[in-house]
């Protein structure tokens, strides 16, 4: 963890580096990296025509992945059709129902390009595949290459996408972070109802859940919204939808908005937001005529600190000049620049552009595009649209499997009582496999002791659903189970296995910010996942103090209840100015006996 001190939380931290990054998906990016092989140099230098400036490659073809190069798929054997569709399949279940092909390249990544007739054939061919395995094809762009040839040469790339068997829809969660009137709200309302705003929040109307926040049109509580995309790339919103289950039954992928608020007053629900719900992305939005102001720079720091990947929207361009947009673009580049954030800004103005953008963004950590939109004209609104659509899951289906085999293990982020239903508690599944009917165990309570419980049914978007896949959110119906027993972070776990719960626990943290000096018998509000409790230091190893910008290993103990922590958890705490970030490296298991909680002080330090 980098302890460098940056302005990203106004005085605070770097957190994170990462490399100078680099457009890697672009061709001439891949043929400096050194993975091309002896055979790729060999036509690179034959012919590239003397254009040191420009060799025409992509990076290498990885094993892994959702992405395949092929040169041409020209009257294909039947033996090696079948070959080709296997290789489909093993592509779409890397990206989880999606495939990008690339059409015109070879193995190594050399930009060959096919002639029309050629393209024409291989697509063909590429469309007889995917109805063979159930998919859609939408051809994403075409360009020209440089070629030794008279004749005309192109690479088409191809969006393959299918509904896994497993699942109804591939889900991808993207918290929305900006300043108070930065026209979060507003944003969401126009892509999620297809109508553009009438320049007086009319678009937000829709997303607000409480009285006061249509008021003073600002948000205070998180809420969700979905936008959907069908096969073919086509969006599917309210605006040809009545209901959210018609959105979910006429899309293969889904993206769910994470609305946070913008006011400083309301930091702890914004936090809350990003460290329980998991978000896969974040969309940080900055409006034009303000630029970087209010908590644009500590939302950005929030999510460089969780390691959230970020693309930056500059909304409200509609109401200013060119010159006034580009000094926001240029603000934004100059900060995204800093040693501390090493990101590399790509500022999106085509169609070409978004789908490059889609693509390195996923791959490189660096890459941060920026677009620049309106949600009253509709400027810019569709490449978007583009990027959203392309935009392919981070983690792939291996390590979905991998945390499908785990035992059940679901965080309860909110509670609710619903007519006719009983009490319901919604929240993400971090781990296993939860259906109808299964038996669980609910905890801690305050007095350190987990319940038996029963889901009796699942929701997923509004829509029901008999499984639920690690990965997912959804809330669970819990019938005439008492709400009063239960409270925000808490966790509901299969009973085998035997949750370990404590109320000290040790971290390895940066201190981002404190005016003075971080003593012991500081109290910070710590947030770990979906806890969220008032902690008081209890010691600092090797230190009495610490400064702004120090590491340390500091011991905690929450002041109200013992909490269900692991070992590696991320951790953010703060107290009004002071800020740190680190992860948890140690707990003090607690041992429930007959009279209640029982600390195990000399027990052995419990990691997982």
């Amino acid at each position: 963890m980098d302890s460098r001190v940056s302005e990203l939380f106004g005085g605070c931290c770097r957190p994170g580096g990462g490399g100078g990054g680099s457009l890697r998906g672009r061709p001439g990016a891949g043929a400096s990296s050194g993975g091309s092989s002896s055979k790729g140099r060999k036509k690179n230098g034959r012919h590239r025509g003397g254009k040191a400036n420009n060799p025409p490659y992509l990076p290498p073809e990885a094993e892994d992945g959702n992405i395949e190069y092929k040169l041409k798929l020209v009257n294909p054997s039947q033996y090696r059709f079948e070959h080709l569709v296997t290789q489909m399949k093993w592509r779409l279940q890397e990206g989880r129902g999606e495939a990008v092909y690339q059409i015109g390249v070879e193995d190594n990544g050399l930009l060959v390009g096919l002639s029309e007739e050629e393209m024409r054939a291989s697509l063909k061919t590429l469309r007889r595949m995917a109805e063979k395995v159930g998919a859609d094809i939408t051809v994403l762009r075409e360009r020209e290459v440089d070629y030794d040839s008279d004749i005309p040469r192109k690479i088409t790339e191809v969006l393959v996408r299918k509904v896994p068997d497993n699942q109804q829809f591939l889900d991808l969660r993207v918290a929305v972070l900006g300043n108070v009137d930065s026209g979060k709200s507003t944003l969401l309302g126009v892509l999620t109802q297809g109508e553009l705003d009438n320049g007086r929040g009319r678009a937000r109307l829709n997303l607000f859940r409480h009285l006061h926040e249509i008021q003073s049109g600002r948000t205070s509580s998180i809420s969700f919204e979905i936008l959907g995309f069908n096969s073919k790339g086509e969006v599917v919103n309210y605006s040809d939808s009545r209901t959210a289950e018609e959105i979910c039954e006429s899309s293969s992928k889904m993206i769910t908005f994470i609305d946070l608020a913008g006011h400083h007053k309301y930091l702890k629900t914004t936090i809350f937001g990003l460290t329980s719900y998991c978000p896969d992305f974040a969309m940080l939005v900055v409006s034009a005529n303000t630029g970087i102001a209010g908590t644009t720079r500590e939302h950005l720091g929030l999510a460089m600190a969780l390691k959230v990947p970020f693309f930056i929207v500059i909304s409200k361009v509609d109401l200013c000049s060119k010159a006034t947009v580009e000094r926001t673009v240029k603000q934004l580049e100059r900060i995204l620049k800093q040693p501390g954030c090493n990101k590399l800004p790509l500022l999106v103005t085509s169609d070409d552009d978004a789908v490059t953008a889609a693509q390195q963004f996923a791959q490189s950590p660096n890459i941060t595009p920026i677009f620049t939109l309106s949600s009253v004209s509709g400027e810019n609104l569709e490449l978007l649209k583009v990027f959203l659509n392309i935009l392919p899951p981070l983690t792939n289906s291996k390590e979905q499997e991998e945390l499908m085999q785990q035992l059940t293990e679901f965080q309860v982020d909110e509670i609710y009582t619903v007519p006719e239903v009983g009490t319901v508690v919604g929240g993400t599944l971090s781990s296993g496999i939860c259906k109808e009917g299964e038996n669980l165990v609910v905890g801690p309570t305050d007095d350190g002791k987990f319940l038996q419980l029963r889901v009796c049914s699942i929701q997923r978007n509004r829509s029901a659903c008999r499984v639920l896949r690690a990965g997912q959110a959804a809330t669970l119906a819990l019938g005439h189970f008492d709400r009063s027993l239960l409270r925000k972070g808490m966790v509901m776990v299969s009973p085998e296995m035997n949750p370990t719960i404590c109320s000290v626990f040790e971290a390895e943290i940066v201190l981002l910010f404190h005016a003075t000096t971080f003593r012991k018998g500081f109290q910070v509000t710590v947030h770990v996942g979906n806890v969220r409790q008032t902690a008081v230091v209890e010691k600092i190893h090797g230190k009495d103090k610490l400064r702004t910008g120090e590491k340390a290993v500091v011991c905690f103990r929450f002041i109200k209840h013992p909490e269900y922590l692991k070992i590696g958890a991320k951790l953010l705490f703060r107290e009004g100015v002071t800020k740190g970030i680190g992860h948890v490296t140690y707990i003090q298991a607690i041992t429930i006996g007959e009279n209640g909680l029982e600390q195990g002080l000399d027990a052995e330090l419990v990691s997982f």
